[in-house]
Parts: structure tokens; C-alpha cells; sequence
């Protein structure tokens, strides 16, 4: 192979090139941003983005209030499970008398 001459400058550019199809299309595959020609990031604009933003924020909230009302209940459950039956026992009858 002839490192002067046409043959070798052209392979470079094609090498190159498909180095950046490829590297782009794993990119956007994966959700990464682009770059455009000029090297700065260019954005995939979805127009459902923010919608579906507000409502897995949404979803994530109640479900954190979820998780700890079941935390708090799960507590309880463990301190009657452990704690002795007489004990529960008037706390259960301290209950009832302060009706």
C-alpha cells in the first residue's frame, strides 16, 4: 500500500466517518445526547417528555407515602409481635378505658 497518494487520504476520511455513524448511532440508541457538526450537544426534543416527567414525579411521591405508611405499619406489627402479651394486653385495656 502507498502511504502517498489519493487512495490512503480517502480511506482515512472513510474510516473517520464511519467511526462517527457508528459512535452516533449507539449514542441515540442508548438515549445519549448528540453532538452536532460543530462538536455542541444537540437534544432529542420529545414532545411527551415533560408530560411523562410529571407524572412518574408524580407516581414517585405517592408511592414514597406509600412506603412509609407501610413502614410505620410493619413497626407496630413487630413491637406486638415482640413485646410480652401482658403488656399489650393493658395497653389494649388503657385503649378501651379512655373511650
Amino acid at each position: 500500500m502507498s502511504w502517498s497518494g489519493p487512495g490512503f487520504i480517502l480511506a482515512i476520511i472513510a474510516i473517520s466517518t464511519i467511526g462517527w455513524v457508528i459512535t452516533t448511532a449507539i449514542r441515540a440508541r442508548h438515549g445519549y445526547p448528540l453532538e452536532n457538526e460543530w462538536g455542541g450537544s444537540a437534544q432529542r426534543t420529545d414532545p411527551e417528555a415533560d408530560r411523562k416527567i410529571a407524572l412518574l414525579s408524580n407516581e414517585n411521591e405517592r408511592l414514597t407515602g406509600q412506603i412509609s405508611r407501610l413502614e410505620e405499619r410493619i413497626a407496630v406489627l413487630e413491637r406486638i409481635a415482640t413485646d410480652p402479651g401482658e403488656r399489650t394486653r393493658r395497653e389494649i385495656d388503657a385503649l378501651r378505658d379512655a373511650d
